[in-house]
């Protein structure tokens, strides 16, 4: 009987893993979108790992804005990794098209806090109006 109390407690007491959500750099999507990330938005806990993954060269990730002040810039083509420790909305783009609309956010935690820095970050030609869509939709 105490085996199995054994058994039933390393169970319980097992932390969760940590979720890895996959973003792909693309020039075009399914529905014709050109110059995007496959998930513009991404909601995730503290302690998930997200990775962007190149469907062709010339794409990269540079954190723009976050809760943490985060530098990140990726080389391009390269594959990039973050895991997140921070609860918040970190604000990314793909430097040469930054301007096209090529930007995405992961929010950890679902922790808004943060997003007046977010809405009040750089942005240029076609992310404008994407990031305020963006943010829109998580209000």
């Amino acid at each position: 009987m105490k085996f199995y109390a054994f058994i039933i407690a390393v169970f319980l007491s097992t932390p969760s893993l940590a979720a890895e959500v996959t973003i792909e750099m693309l020039n075009k999507d399914a529905d014709g979108n050109r110059m995007i990330y496959s998930q513009e938005i991404a909601k995730i806990e503290v302690g998930d790992t997200v990775t962007w993954l190149p469907a062709s060269k010339g794409h990269n990730v540079e954190m723009i804005s976050s809760p943490t002040n985060m530098k990140y810039k990726s080389k391009n083509g390269k594959e990039a990794e973050i895991t997140f420790d921070t609860p918040g909305i970190y604000y990314y783009w793909c430097t040469p098209h930054k301007g096209m609309g090529m930007i995405g956010l992961v929010v950890v935690g679902n922790d808004l806090s943060n997003i007046d820095d977010v809405a009040n970050a750089k942005a240029i030609g076609k992310s404008k109006k994407k990031l305020k869509a963006l943010l829109a939709s998580l209000q």
